[in-house]
């Protein structure tokens, strides 16, 4: 098993702590579910939500250009 450590500045940590506490979990267990549905994911429903979104906000790039 591998031990990740990672740096939060405290506001995000504050939010991760009330986020935990909603839950009724344990900080390290909320971010160890948010890594597995993360890594669940495939690159296809990733694809598929950003051509949504590149879809929908086609006019708006386009003015940016």
């Amino acid at each position: 098993m591998t031990t990740l450590t990672l740096k939060l500045d405290d506001s995000r940590a504050a939010i991760l702590r009330e986020k935990a506490e909603r839950y009724g979990l344990k900080i390290e267990d909320l971010v160890i579910a948010s890594i597995e549905d993360l890594i669940s994911r495939t690159d296809e429903d990733f694809e598929k939500a950003a051509r949504k979104v590149l879809s929908q906000n086609k006019d708006l790039y386009r003015r940016l250009a």
